[in-house]
């Protein structure tokens, strides 16, 4: 495994338990299919939220902005399998990034931004 997936790794552990340490229950990590893929799918109450991670040890510029209109629709296309998969039609589904920034090893900080990007 590369040092930048472990890295990577390291983050979505770090979101998945803010996540549920938040309340979140986590459906699916890792998701993927043909057409894309999710990295943390989460339920809260009648929320399903689709969140992609970012994880960085240095911020040149706001890792939020990563995620680019194509990585949305390919986030959005997966979305939408599960959705048809597991007969979802009661909840209300949201589009969320969580970034994490390491600055060591052990210390790192988490943003999370809710509705980050809309089903087009």
């Amino acid at each position: 495994m590369t040092i930048k997936r472990e890295l990577g790794n390291k983050g979505e552990e770090e979101v998945a338990q803010w996540l549920e340490g938040h309340g979140f229950v986590i459906l699916a990590r890792n998701y993927t299919v043909r057409v894309g893929e999710v990295d943390i799918i989460a339920a809260y109450k009648d929320l399903i939220a689709f969140i992609e991670v970012k994880t960085r040890t240095t911020e040149y510029f706001p890792i939020s902005q990563v995620v680019t209109p194509t990585k949305q629709k390919k986030i959005i296309k997966a979305a939408q399998y599960f959705v048809l998969k597991n007969n979802i039609t009661d909840k209300v589904l949201r589009f969320d990034v969580a970034t994490v920034h390491f600055e060591t090893q052990d210390r790192h900080r988490i943003s999370y931004i809710k509705n980050a990007f809309m089903r087009r």
